[in-house]
């Protein structure tokens, strides 16, 4: 099976085993989810949630968070780790946008790249959850299961995957198949377990399932 349709095989199924996959950040404005993603690094979703509504009860916009201190925002986001750069990121992130998009956050990709703290896994996040646009997000999870799968060969670099999968991926499905990468890189295809392959949908077409030995990416 070529890679080509061996990634539609897989979208579809996995679109059956997680209909309602969507991001595991909590948020609901687009500053908020550009907060989250930089908490996120190194750091579980469900901890992010947590912190993040502390960080919001006492700066619940985007010129607030802009005008605080540092030091203030690093102990309230320090249970995340980093929390030093994390707090600085988002401070000159807040502020970027107070001070070149109206407390906005842009609709474009490369735009979103020059705000402090954003990479392309961020910015592909934020295009896809938030503008609807086409977006492929290489989260460790994704790195993984396309490795495993055989949707990549070896590839670790996340750029270098995004740019495999952009050549295979209808651009519609990127953003909902890598939530879904996620939900089920976390429930079946683990990380820190061997993966259950006995009960995963995809064991039959999977690279690494059709491997003799044991294989890992």
């Amino acid at each position: 099976m070529r890679k080509k349709e061996l990634a539609l095989e897989v979208i579809e199924r996995l679109k059956k085993e997680y209909p309602d996959a969507e991001c595991s950040l909590d948020y609901d404005e687009a500053w908020k989810l550009l907060v989250s993603v930089r908490l996120a690094a190194q750091c579980t979703d469900a901890r992010v949630n947590v912190v993040v509504e502390k960080l919001y009860a006492k700066y619940p916009d985007v010129a607030s968070l802009a005008a605080a201190p540092v030091e203030e925002i690093e102990k309230i986001v320090h249970p995340c780790g980093l929390g030093n750069s994390k707090a600085r990121d988002i401070s000159a992130c807040m502020k970027m946008l107070q001070e070149e998009y109206g407390g906005k956050v842009p609709d474009d990709f490369d735009a979103l790249l020059k705000l402090p703290g954003v990479g392309r896994k961020s910015a592909n996040l934020i295009m896809g959850d938030v503008f609807g646009k086409p977006a492929i997000v290489t989260d460790t999870h994704c790195i993984r299961l396309c490795n495993r799968i055989g949707l990549v060969d070896g590839i670790k670099e996340p750029k270098k995957v995004e740019m495999a999968l952009w050549k295979i991926i209808p651009p519609e499905e990127g953003s909902d198949f890598c939530h879904r990468l996620v939900w089920h890189g976390r429930e079946v295809c683990t990380a820190r377990t061997s993966p259950y392959c006995d009960k995963c949908c995809l064991q039959d077409i999977c690279k690494k399932k059709g491997l003799s030995g044991n294989r890992q990416f």
